[in-house]
């Protein structure tokens, strides 16, 4: 063998080396307890597509700060009260096929519940508007959760801890909103509770949707039909 061809082989071992240390750092960078392997398999394109419906690599979700969820959120609850979703409940129930429009109404009523109609994030603090009063609470990041459903599609909790504030406000938050990496969103899944973040983390059932307090009913319908 002659020294060249010598030199180029030791050279794409060196690359191939590099390659492996680099795509296993990754594993270090978190201490959330995710308890699943890394898949670098999937393009970052593939993972975008996929990411909003539950299949995406570890290695694509990212940490994420409060400003992506920064604004005035209002809850989409009294709307599936009054009957402003039905529209959407008898779409799903065509599109889908799997559930008649009143299980569809069901099911949304267990997961919209909440007596939380209006949310205001700014910087680090929540304000909280609750049957008439309204309290707020500041919070700090704290890291992510990656969720494997019974179906085997996944989901990411972000997660927000209390560090003061007054004490009607929930001592633990997460976020869930189809989104793994930074991103300003439009609605959000949200969970909250006193009782620290894996029980919060087992919630499964409820979970409180939020959109714009800016927006008309017809705009959320129209984003819940074509989302």
């Amino acid at each position: 063998m002659s020294i060249s061809s010598k030199l180029i082989q030791i050279a794409v071992f060196s690359c191939a080396l590099t390659a492996s240390a680099g795509a296993q750092t990754h594993q270090h960078d978190h201490g959330h307890g995710h308890g699943h392997s890394h898949d670098h398999a999937h393009g970052a394109e593939t993972n975008k597509k996929t990411a909003a419906k539950g299949f995406f690599a570890d290695a694509d979700v990212k940490d994420r700060s409060l400003s992506d969820w920064e604004g005035d959120w209002q809850s989409i609850y009294p709307l599936l009260q009054t009957g402003a979703l039905d529209k959407v409940m008898a779409h799903k129930a065509e599109q889908k096929k799997d559930k008649t429009v009143d299980e569809y109404k069901q099911y949304y009523e267990a997961g919209y519940k909440t007596d939380i109609d209006r949310l205001v994030i700014k910087d680090d603090t929540f304000t909280f508007y609750q049957n008439g009063k309204n309290y707020s609470a500041q919070y700090k990041y704290d890291g992510y959760k990656i969720l494997t459903y019974k179906a085997g599609n996944r989901g990411v909790r972000y997660l927000f801890t209390k560090q003061q504030g007054e004490a009607q406000a929930p001592g633990f938050i997460q976020f869930s909103d189809h989104i793994i990496a930074p991103k300003k969103v439009s609605h959000f899944h949200i969970y909250v509770g006193n009782e620290g973040h894996q029980k919060l983390s087992e919630e499964l059932h409820n979970w409180p949707t939020y959109f714009p307090s800016a927006w008309k009913s017809k705009t959320i319908v129209h984003d819940l039909m074509h989302h």
